[in-house]
């Protein structure tokens, strides 16, 4: 799907159980129209209901990963949004799209060069796996235009990164980089710019052949875990196990194990 340059596109390739995505802007370092939100929404919920994908792999195209939502060209500087249309707009795109990575049981991995800023850091921050460049920069502008911060920077970062390190990002405005980063925890790995793309497709290629269902059971279950005790996860564990043990990678597993072989999952 491409469009012009103005409202940028989401392209799409399929390459068997693996759907890539990648935010197409370069010459706006891929920040997302609302063009752009709506398309990868649509892709996301047509990817939770195909039985064929078993791992998604989002990038952006060029030298920059995503410098967020584009605010210049979807708000007139002369003109005051209508009462209340952030209220109406925002959960039904930028948030939808946050949610959607975070909560899809696909395993979803992210390739991180240059910047990833605001709805984009926050769209790696979300995805199950990132890897990015040592020297990418994640960065939460929001103070610094004057306006809160949004798309799920309160609840991602202290959790990721601890309360401490998120004041600083969120309330300083402080960049971090991709080695930075990772130390913090915020994302899976880093790596020199010319090393990302080999490690990312390590990772993508490890999760196309895992066991899926599982795998996207245990994502669910870590994040319902969040927000509940103790035993109200191992509540959830439990019937999320219930589900595992009746798919044919489950059984496959256990003729692997008996057998001293490498399982053949079939993510089914």
């Amino acid at each position: 799907m491409r469009d012009d340059a103005d409202t940028g596109a989401v392209r799409t390739a399929g390459d068997g159980a693996v759907l890539r995505i990648t935010l197409d802007r370069p010459a706006r370092r891929n920040s997302l129209s609302h063009r752009m939100i709506d398309e990868l929404i649509a892709i996301l919920t047509r990817a939770a209901t195909d039985d064929a994908l078993r791992v998604i792999h989002l990038t952006g195209a060029g030298s920059d990963f995503c410098s967020g939502a584009d605010w210049a060209s979807t708000n007139s500087a002369d003109r005051k949004p209508r009462p209340g249309n952030l209220v109406r707009r925002v959960p039904l795109q930028a948030n939808r799209v946050v949610e959607l990575v975070a909560t899809i049981q696909l395993p979803v991995v992210c390739t991180v060069r240059g910047w990833a800023v605001g709805l984009g850091a926050n769209l790696a921050l979300a995805a199950d796996f990132t890897v990015a460049a040592t020297d990418a920069n994640f960065w939460e502008p929001f103070v610094d235009r004057g306006f809160s911060p949004d798309s799920g920077s309160t609840w991602l970062l202290p959790r990721l990164a601890g309360v401490a390190r998120a004041k600083r990002m969120l309330m300083l405005g402080e960049k971090v980089t991709g080695a930075e980063a990772a130390d913090w925890g915020l994302i899976h790995h880093a790596a020199p710019p010319d090393e990302i793309d080999a490690a990312a497709e390590e990772l993508v290629a490890r999760l196309a052949t895992g066991p899926t269902v599982a795998i996207g059971l245990a994502k669910a279950a870590i994040g319902h875990s969040a927000l509940a005790t103790l035993p109200q996860s191992m509540a959830h564990e439990l019937a999320s196990l219930e589900l595992s043990c009746r798919t044919d990678d489950f059984k496959e597993g256990l003729a692997a194990f008996r057998a001293r072989r490498a399982p053949r999952f079939q993510g089914r």
